[in-house]
């Protein structure tokens, strides 16, 4: 986390100003859902150069075009979903553990794009949110959920198990799985390099409900987890033969 707390550390006052800017969109309901996400969108490209970032997008031509969808990223760290906002251009939201959600700055991110907060603890909460993304994902929303979890600085590149329960927002919504595969991602904030570090967003071909209707939600898991393992090992695989 050192690199993230050098940031803020370095830039105080520009944070300050963006947390007040947030705040002032989630308690004002003139401001558009567009506008909002438009605004969190300035704010990445703030973290990506104050931070020293560069975040390389690949595959934005297999994202849906229509409708609802849920993109399914393999974590890394803290940056993981500003990368997938900063390279999504429609808006979205994410789903995020309850607990680390009231943490400074995120706590007004999730309000202003109207993120979920998931208590992991409260099992009837959580079927709750599960009911109220599927019908907003129906309705043509974007979510961003993380099927492996946590993380921690040992995780890096490499996936953990993914959680069936995830799946079962696109198993009732009917609509597209989107997997999404971060490379270097833990570098951005969750390492303590210094310098420019560069990180990748891929998005890979949508999974159509058509293709997946006759899985349970375990083996939807499988089969994405599959789909971002072997674009993770041929990326990786790629660098390590330059």
């Amino acid at each position: 986390m050192f690199r993230y707390y050098l940031m803020i550390a370095c830039n105080l006052l520009p944070f300050a100003n963006k947390i007040w800017q947030m705040r002032k969109r989630a308690k004002n309901d003139n401001y558009t859902e567009e506008e909002c996400y438009s605004y969190l969108r300035k704010v990445v490209r703030f973290f990506e150069k104050k931070g020293h970032i560069c975040t390389r997008v690949y595959g934005t031509e297999y994202l849906p075009t229509e409708g609802g969808y849920v993109m399914y990223p393999n974590h890394q760290g803290k940056y993981d979903a500003y990368g997938i906002v900063g390279a999504h251009e429609k808006p979205c939201t994410v789903v995020m553990d309850k607990a680390k959600s009231y943490d400074l700055f995120i706590k007004q991110v999730i309000d202003m794009i109207k993120g979920k907060r998931m208590d992991k603890e409260d099992v009837r909460q959580a079927f709750g949110i599960i009911a109220e993304m599927t019908e907003e994902v129906k309705q043509g929303r974007r979510y961003i959920l993380f099927p492996d979890g946590a993380y921690d600085r040992e995780k890096k590149n490499s996936l953990w198990e993914f959680k069936a329960g995830c799946f079962k927002v696109s198993q009732k919504s009917r609509t597209p799985i989107v997997p999404v595969v971060l490379l270097d991602s833990y570098m951005a904030w969750n390492s303590s390099r210094l310098g420019w570090v560069t990180t990748q967003v891929h998005f890979l071909p949508s999974i159509p409900y058509e293709e997946y209707q006759g899985l349970n939600t375990k083996q939807m898991a499988e089969l994405v987890k599959a789909r971002i393992q072997e674009k993770l090992d041929a990326l990786q695989s790629k660098y390590c033969n330059e």
